[in-house]
Parts: C-alpha cells; sequence; structure tokens
C-alpha cells in the first residue's frame, strides 16, 4: 500500500496511541487528535505528527479539524465515552459530527475499532452503542466504512486486561457466576494493531463488517485462571450461581483501582457469548509474522512489562506506555513507583521484594497509599 495520509480520532487512548506508533512505522502520514491538542505533547510521537484539537461532540470542532488538517485519505475513528454518564447518545452524536465533516472534507474511508455484537435483544448499553456508532458513521454519500468488532484485547494498560489483572491478583478464590462459563474470542493488542493498519489499504480489505480475534477461543473462567498460572499465582474458584451483573459490578468496582463507570459499563456485557461471527478478515489478511499471538503468550508479555515508556518506545505494544491510565499496571507497580518518589537511590534497588507479597497484601497496601496522596480507587484523583 502507497503512504497516505491518516487522521486517528482519539488518538490519545489505549489503542489509539499506539495505533499512532504502528502507522508511523508504516510511513504513513498522521494527524493525530484529542479534545485538548495540547496533550498530545506528552506522546512520545508527537513530533512526528500533525496535532489538532477534536471536539467530536461539536459539529463545528468536527468540521474544522478537517480544514486544520489538510487532505486526508483515511480516518481512524478510535473515540467512545464509556464509563461516562449517557455516553450512549454522546457516541451516536459524536460519530455522526466527524462522519459529516469526513463526507464534505472528501476522505475516502473511515475505519472503526467497535466490540462484538452478540445475537439477542437485550443487550448492554455498551453493546448496543458499538452498533450504533458504526451506523452513525455509514452515510449513504460519505467514506466506506471498514468496521472492525474485538472482544476483550489482552495487553497491560487496556482497561478489560488491568480489570483482569486485579482480579487475578487480589483475589484467592475467585468468585464465579455462571455467566463465566459463556465462550469468548480474546485478542492481542499486537493483532489488533496489526489488522487496524491492514484496514487503511481498500485494495486489502473491502468495505464492510468484519470481526478479529485471536487464534484461541477461551471462556471467561478460564481466561482468569489462565492469567493465575502465568503470573504464578495459586488461583481457586467459588461457585456463586444467581449473582446479577449489577452486584458484581459494584464488588468489583469496590475492589479494584479501575473508575467505578468503566467497571459498571464492562461488566454490564459479560453475560453474552463474545465468539467471532466469522474469519472474514483473517482470511484476507495474511497473519502478522510469527503468528497471531496466544492468551497465554499475550499474558506473558503484559506482564513482562517493567517500567512504563513513551508509548512510540515500547519494546512491544503488550507493554505498559507512561502515557497509559494512572491506574494501570497492577498494586506492586503502584507501590514500587509510590515508593520510588520518596526513597533514596540505594534504597530502590529493594523496592522488588514489593514482588513477593501477596495479592490482598499488596492490594491493601496500595490503596492505603492512594488514599492518602488523594486517589481515590475506583473513582480517580479528587
Amino acid at each position: 500500500m502507497n503512504n497516505v495520509r491518516i487522521l486517528v480520532a482519539g488518538a490519545t487512548g489505549y489503542v489509539g496511541s499506539r495505533l499512532v506508533s504502528a502507522l508511523l512505522d508504516e510511513g504513513h502520514e498522521v494527524v493525530a487528535t484529542s479534545r485538548d491538542a495540547t496533550k498530545l505533547a506528552d506522546f512520545g510521537w508527537y513530533d512526528d505528527v500533525t496535532p489538532v484539537s477534536l471536539d467530536a461532540h461539536d459539529a463545528a470542532s468536527a468540521k474544522e479539524v478537517f480544514t486544520e488538517a489538510g487532505p486526508v485519505d483515511v480516518v481512524y475513528y478510535l473515540v467512545h465515552g464509556i464509563g461516562q454518564p449517557d455516553f450512549r447518545e454522546a457516541d451516536n452524536r459524536a460519530a455522526a459530527n466527524v462522519a459529516a465533516a469526513a463526507r464534505d472534507a472528501g476522505v475516502g474511508r473511515i475505519v472503526y475499532l467497535g466490540g462484538f455484537v452478540p445475537d439477542g435483544d437485550e443487550l448492554s448499553e455498551h453493546l448496543t452503542s458499538r452498533a450504533e456508532v458504526a451506523q452513525a458513521l455509514t452515510l449513504t454519500d460519505g467514506p466506506e466504512l471498514v468496521w472492525l468488532g474485538a472482544a476483550m484485547i489482552i495487553g497491560a494498560g487496556s482497561t478489560s486486561f488491568e480489570l483482569l489483572r486485579y482480579v487475578g491478583d487480589r483475589f484467592v478464590l475467585i468468585p464465579m457466576p455462571p455467566w463465566v462459563h459463556n465462550p469468548m474470542d480474546p485478542i492481542s493488542i499486537r493483532d489488533v494493531l496489526h489488522y487496524l493498519v491492514a484496514a487503511a489499504d481498500p485494495a486489502q480489505v473491502p468495505a464492510g463488517a468484519y470481526d478479529i480475534h485471536g487464534p484461541e477461543t477461551t471462556t471467561y473462567r478460564d481466561l482468569m485462571l489462565s492469567y493465575a498460572r502465568v503470573s504464578g499465582k495459586w488461583r481457586g474458584s467459588v461457585p456463586v450461581p444467581g449473582v446479577e451483573t449489577a452486584v458484581l459490578s459494584r464488588l468489583s468496582a469496590m475492589t479494584s483501582p479501575v473508575p467505578d463507570g468503566l467497571v459498571a459499563d464492562l461488566v454490564a456485557s459479560l453475560t453474552h457469548p463474545m465468539m467471532a461471527s466469522d474469519d472474514g478478515l483473517r482470511a484476507l489478511v495474511p497473519d502478522p509474522p510469527g503468528g497471531l499471538v496466544g492468551i497465554d503468550d499475550a499474558i506473558t508479555l503484559a506482564l513482562s512489562s517493567r517500567r512504563p515508556l513513551p508509548v512510540n518506545a515500547l519494546a512491544d505494544p503488550h507493554h505498559l506506555a507512561d502515557t497509559d491510565p494512572v491506574w494501570a499496571g497492577g498494586d506492586a507497580f503502584r507501590i514500587r513507583r509510590l515508593a520510588t518518589m520518596v526513597t533514596p537511590s540505594a534504597v530502590r534497588p529493594m523496592l522488588g521484594l514489593v514482588d513477593t507479597l501477596p495479592g490482598p497484601v499488596a492490594a491493601a497496601l496500595r490503596t492505603s497509599l492512594d488514599t492518602l496522596i488523594g486517589w481515590v480507587p475506583g473513582a480517580g484523583p479528587r
């Protein structure tokens, strides 16, 4: 594929920040957007992109971004408000604004990363919103749309992986409601990027909807036990029949530092099987060198990140970036990070002993430290 000019809407997010690096590595010109363009300076690729402000919820801002950016061939749409109040309506409006502005600017293609939409009438707000956003991005006279659907993305910094990490680290006996036996097709962040980059090329990926997934199918239960095995922890399971997702959502919010709204919206989607509907994209896009990343390998890579680096300097996209959420990385990592701020350099090598703390002990210590500095676990900084 020839190098093209690409606008990434949602460049500061987990996937978006890594996608910018991947596109630059392929030689493309990248316009990176954020609601506040000054925040883009925090990212290691800042000097290699054209930074532009975009408030997708404002139609005038969506129109202006294409004036400032200049000619754009492809737009990646990675904007979402999951975890925010009334995100569904806001997400639909934002997608419609960007689609209309892209049409008027002569953009040829929009690539959208959403989620699987399983069959059924009673879908969660999160799953329903993903499908509605795809509809809002589809205009009869607008750019062609490539909609990639993914289930859980495995990689340090991914919200769903971090929630898995905190459950696996903090619970010696993991509660298992009946829906944990639902099948699912997770995918590693490396493979997500592989498919996203390929989706910019009309000659390789025709317009349409495609589910992307890794090489293995699992269940929520087996995924949690795989995390425990790979991380070297003994974990048991406790059946808890009849537990509603609302109850589990509240428990997860109370026992993890992931913001409450994110937990609630993600957990509400867990009652559905998350299986890919087809293998269409894998038939069109060759596997990356070495093949797609399996579940154990993806978890191993995510856990091998010792310290966060600029996103464009990561040895592997599974590793934690210094622009990923402050609550990401696990309890031991957070304790070491806080302790490093107040300990002399001679003592810092001993901080590795934090890794030997039992999960519940590390969780309690981390929560205490966060509270002392004004960070409220599950909510964010005061």
